[in-house]
């Protein structure tokens, strides 16, 4: 009967338009008073501290200033003319190269709603002009800008360490192959989709010309390269690779011309906004995971879904579920931050690893963008570029069911994603 008032009183934040993080503290404050567990308040401000203040989450302010700065810097348009070189010639070339500017964005934002929206803006004019159906040009964008949160830098990798301290150079690694996996998947589907709707093929570059667009290019292709490599090799840590992010991409905005003190200026507001949004939501999760760690929430779920049968490979596809669904109606950062603390406990209990988990999180959370009826990747591809939401979301239905047969070999062939952690030493 006690969470019945905190039930209603938290519905009714919610319908008034109250902050979700706002509401998660609230919600846990009073849970802590019918739990009869106020006493332990007093340490409420320690552990928000504690949560939040980790090395590892310092880099996610960096790597969001470091693609703001090269959203606005010239990088774009440098990626999409030699995605252009290189995949144009192929018949429904547009189409891959729709997939290879995402693969390309993937390293430098690691936004997918920053992708589907930049792509939206540029390449479906372009697809629709060349004969394509604006319905399969939004789909097709909305599709692949999934594989940029998988691709590390990933903002939601950090989010996700931080929530389960789980070491952020390790998830970026992990994310290497599935990306990968997501991509030629993607371009496998759209060549069979070029052959069965006849789609163009597109001009041939001459090579002198892409090897000119290569070398142009070179500022922003190289930036995931020394990202990467610093990580992997021992160089770098994650933040360290965040700050020397932010230095490559002020110099690639030099390169291009396009580096303006309003250029920084306005990066700097952005990564303020977005970085506060989310460190706010990480402090009222605080409180929730330390009023679920007294209560011995998660232990309690485990019992109760083993109880029911969901263990072992019928957790996992619960997980997807949840997490798909979750994707479809919440903010990632939200969804992260309300399901993870309880959900991806109880599968480490079963024996699950939580890189694995983290990446297959991932997965789901960004195949909801793309899942209608609410799809947040399909609305912004709708909205960008004038074509009917649900023409986008049928036109979709071909890649979204290739990319869920992914997400089913990730899930259950884990060494495709811990491949990679465990030969550069992260993952026993």
């Amino acid at each position: 009967m006690t969470a019945l008032p905190i039930l209603i009183f938290s519905a009714a934040l919610l319908l008034g338009g109250a902050v979700l993080a706002h509401l998660i503290g609230a919600a846990s404050i009073l849970s802590f008073v019918a739990a009869d567990r106020t006493r332990f308040l007093a340490a409420a401000p320690q552990r928000i501290i504690a949560h939040i203040d980790l090395f590892s989450i310092m880099s996610m302010p960096l790597f969001i200033l470091a693609g703001e700065i090269m959203n606005r810097a010239g990088v774009t348009k440098a990626l999409i003319d030699l995605a252009m070189a290189l995949m144009a010639r192929l018949k429904g070339g547009l189409g891959h190269v729709n997939i290879l500017t995402s693969v390309f964005f993937a390293g430098i934002s690691g936004s997918a709603m920053a992708d589907a929206a930049a792509v939206s803006n540029t390449l479906v004019p372009a697809m629709r002009k060349s004969g394509y159906s604006v319905q399969y040009a939004g789909a097709v964008t909305a599709a692949s800008s999934v594989i940029g949160p998988i691709i590390p830098p990933s903002i939601i990798m950090i989010f996700y360490g931080a929530l389960m301290n789980t070491s952020v150079a390790a998830l970026f690694i992990a994310g290497i192959v599935p990306g990968i996996i997501m991509a030629v998947a993607l371009f496998g589907a759209n060549a069979w989709m070029a052959h069965r709707h006849d789609h163009p093929t597109g001009e041939k570059v001459p090579a002198r010309e892409v090897l000119r667009r290569a070398v142009y290019a070179l500022p922003a292709t190289v930036i995931p390269v020394i990202i990467l490599s610093g990580i992997v090799f021992g160089v770098m840590t994650p933040t360290e690779a965040a700050g020397v992010a932010v230095c490559c991409a002020i110099l690639a905005g030099i390169i291009y011309g396009q580096m303006s003190w309003d250029t920084i200026i306005k990066s700097l507001e952005r990564t303020a906004i977005l970085s506060g949004s989310i460190f706010i939501l990480l402090s009222g999760v605080a409180i929730f995971g330390y009023l679920a760690g007294l209560e011995k929430l998660p232990t309690l779920l485990a019992d109760a879904l083993i109880g029911l049968g969901f263990e072992g490979w019928k957790y996992l596809l619960l997980l997807n579920v949840v997490f798909l669904v979750a994707g479809m109606f919440l903010e990632v950062p939200v969804a992260l931050a309300l399901l993870v603390p309880l959900l991806v406990p109880t599968g480490i209990s079963m024996g699950a690893d939580p890189i694995h988990l983290g990446i297959v999180i991932v997965v789901n959370l960004m195949l909801g963008i793309v899942t209608p009826p609410f799809g947040a990747a399909l609305l912004v591809v709708s909205a960008v570029s004038g074509a009917p939401y649900w023409g986008i979301a049928k036109a979709a239905a071909p890649f979204l069911l290739v990319q869920l047969g992914v997400l089913l070999i990730l899930t259950f062939t884990p060494e495709l994603t811990l491949f990679l952690p465990r030969l550069a030493g992260f993952v026993e």
